[in-house]
């Protein structure tokens, strides 16, 4: 017998991290981000720029800077 899965709980992502080439507005950060984690790119870019904005905007840019050359590009 399995067991279903409580509806809050969400599945661990099966991708890779790696930047989008299929959502890409800049270098694809934050689309690569959406598809590790199955979640729209638009919702990830504006929670994006949301947490940014609210914490005075240089702790986002750097962030993302650091994601762009950690996460490689994506196939």
């Amino acid at each position: 017998m399995t067991r279903n899965p409580t509806p809050w709980t969400t599945p661990m992502p099966t991708t890779k991290l790696a930047r989008s080439r299929k959502h890409r507005m800049l270098w694809g950060v934050c689309g690569g981000l959406a598809d590790w984690m199955g979640w729209d790119p638009t919702l990830v870019r504006v929670l994006y720029v949301l947490v940014s904005v609210f914490s005075a905007a240089f702790p986002g840019m750097l962030v993302y800077v650091i994601l762009l050359l950690i996460m490689p590009e994506g196939d």
